[in-house]
Formats: C-alpha cells, sequence, structure tokens
C-alpha cells in the first residue's frame, strides 16, 4: 500500500478525518470528518480483483446509509431546539444518532455488513477497518450515552462476538467476531471513564497488529494454512497462538490487563449479572482459540511451499519477536513495575 503515491496520500487524509470527527464542537462537524473518512478509506480498500470491489462497495453502502441517518438525525435535533418543544423528542433523536454510529462502528445488532466486508480485504485494511475506523465512532458514541440501549448493544455484540465465530473457517471472519466482542467491552468500559476504554482500545489494537502483522508476512487467510505452517519451527507457532490466547483475553498475558479493570469496575458497582454474561461469553471465546491451538498443534503436516523461509535477521521478524514478548509476558512486566512504585 505505501509503495503507491496516491494510498499514501489517501491514508493521510484518513488520520486527518478522523482528528476532525474527534476534535469537531458540533455534530454537522463530526459528521463532516466522517464523510471524509468514509471516501478517504474506499480507494484505500479497492484492488484490482473481484473481492476487494465487491467489499468496498458494500463499505461503502452501509458507512452512507449510515451518515445520512446520522445528517438526518442532527438536521432533526437543530430544528427541535428552534421550533418544537415536545419535551420526549430528543431521547428519539439521541437513539437514531447513536443507531448511526454503532453501524458505523460495527457493534451488533448493527454488524451486519462487517464479516462481509473484512472478508473482501487484504489483511493492512482489515487492520484498519478494526482499529482506526472505531476511534471516530467509538468517540462520538462515548458522548452520547443512553443507558437502556447502550446494555442492549452490549449484550448483543458480547453474545453475537462469542457465538458468531464458534463456526468460522476463515482467519478474516474469526478476527471480525473477536472485534464485535471486543466492542462490547469497550461500550461497557465507557461507564467507568473515558481513559478506560481508550487503554482497551490501545490494548486491543496492540494486539491485533501482533497478530495481522504475522497473518500478513505468510499470508495467511484460512484456518487449514495454519496446520502445515512452521512445521520446521514450532516455537514461532506457539508464540502466534499466545498471541491469540492474549487476544482472547487469557489471564497470564497482556490482554487480560483491561479486562481485568473492567471487571472490577462492574464489581465495585454491583453490576454482578451484566459481569457474569459477559465472562461467560469470553469463556466461549477462549474456547474457540483454544479448540484452534490444540487442533493446529495435533495436525501438523508438511507441505513445500517456497514462501514459508524464516529469516530471523529480517528486522521485521526481531520486530515481531519483541511485540509477542512485550504481549506475552506484559501482566508480567507492568504488575512488577507496579510493586516497586
Amino acid at each position: 500500500m505505501f509503495n503507491n503515491s496516491s494510498k499514501i496520500m489517501f491514508f493521510f487524509i484518513l488520520m486527518v478525518s478522523t482528528m476532525i470527527t474527534i476534535s469537531a464542537n458540533s455534530w454537522l462537524g463530526a459528521w463532516m470528518g466522517l464523510e471524509i473518512n468514509l471516501l478517504s478509506f474506499i480507494p484505500l480498500m479497492s484492488e484490482n480483483n473481484l473481492m476487494s470491489n465487491e467489499a468496498s462497495l458494500k463499505y461503502f453502502l452501509t458507512q452512507a446509509l449510515a451518515s445520512s441517518i446520522l445528517l438526518f438525525s442532527t438536521i432533526l435535533y437543530l430544528s427541535n431546539n428552534n421550533v418544537m418543544n415536545y419535551s420526549n423528542t430528543n431521547s428519539y433523536i439521541n437513539m437514531m444518532i447513536l443507531s448511526s454510529l454503532f453501524m458505523k462502528s460495527g457493534t451488533a445488532p448493527f454488524h451486519f455488513w462487517f464479516p462481509n466486508v473484512m472478508e473482501g480485504l487484504n489483511w493492512t485494511n482489515a487492520l484498519i477497518l478494526m482499529t482506526w475506523q472505531k476511534i471516530a465512532p467509538l468517540m462520538l458514541i462515548s458522548y452520547l450515552i443512553i443507558k437502556s440501549m447502550m446494555f442492549c448493544c452490549i449484550l448483543m455484540s458480547i453474545i453475537i462476538g462469542s457465538l458468531g465465530g464458534l463456526n468460522q473457517t476463515s482467519l478474516r471472519k474469526l478476527m471480525t467476531y473477536s472485534s464485535i466482542n471486543h466492542l462490547g467491552w469497550m461500550l461497557m468500559s465507557m461507564y467507568s471513564s473515558q481513559s478506560l476504554w481508550i487503554l482497551y482500545f490501545l490494548f486491543y489494537s496492540f494486539l491485533s497488529f501482533n497478530l495481522i502483522f504475522l497473518f500478513n508476512m505468510f499470508k495467511l487467510y484460512h484456518i487449514n494454512q495454519l496446520f502445515s505452517l512452521f512445521f520446521f519451527n514450532k516455537n514461532l507457532k506457539f508464540t502466534l497462538f499466545l498471541n491469540l490466547l492474549s487476544l482472547g483475553g487469557l489471564p497470564p498475558f497482556l490482554g487480560f490487563i483491561p479486562k481485568w479493570m473492567t471487571i472490577q469496575y462492574l464489581t465495585m458497582n454491583n453490576q454482578l449479572f451484566m459481569l457474569t454474561i459477559m465472562i461467560v461469553m469470553t469463556l466461549i471465546t477462549l474456547f474457540f482459540y483454544l479448540r484452534l491451538c490444540y487442533t493446529t498443534f495435533m495436525l501438523n503436516y508438511f507441505e513445500n511451499n517456497w514462501n514459508f523461509n524464516i529469516n530471523w535477521n529480517n528486522y521485521l521478524m526481531k520486530i515481531y519477536l519483541m511485540m509477542s514478548f512485550i504481549s506475552i509476558f506484559g501482566l508480567f512486566i507492568i504488575s512488577f513495575i507496579y510493586y516497586l512504585i
């Protein structure tokens, strides 16, 4: 992507548009930033194959629908403050705005476009869609929290994100449903503070980058490719799956820290029903991650593939190993630093 000058320009516009949305002081300004964001991401998605063109068209249609609902709701909100005097109208308008933002971020039950779009993207664009494209909608959602609607979407995101990944053979769809599950946790952490969900998002982005870095390096798109991967190098395969378990939030690893903080907040606020459902559904997510790990280590066969020669002196491999070390031992390092301070 970064060998193409036009794509570098669109990537720069993508980052700037997110900053415009975050720093906007009106809903119209936020809508403008979201539109620029959409129109700059479409050229990054489109490549010379049918899958990416189909994905970019699906993404454009759903995001344009969400943007039109957001603009319509904003105009209603402005006219309501000037003309109409109904006391309960604002709550419906706020729900419309929130629905459009949920659709933009891919939160359940507005997630219908997310797995299909992800399936047509390469790993670089998939990482951008899973991480950077979530920043602007989530920041706007944090400005407008409606408790009843948020709780419904959190429950649906966690349940769909857990159960949806059970029968997947595509790694992109597996990461998609993992992202939907993590979105539910992020929305729940918004109730605590602005800083907690941002911290959760940073941890999630780091762990997703760690996995997708290796998926992209070896062009892995389906689970059966993992069976013949690293036949002569079990250490790298072991590292890959420890990173996957870290993303799932298994306690000894770095991915458990943001979930631990969210669990602590829910416990202190006596929201035990929500906490129980979230933990049970996360255990289902961990179940299919562990099932994938066991299957991949047991079904280990050799295939001649000329792309799988690993150069350990390559600086990209050194970066990956350093990030994997942080992902696997991050909880121990942070705990040690905390006790020292």
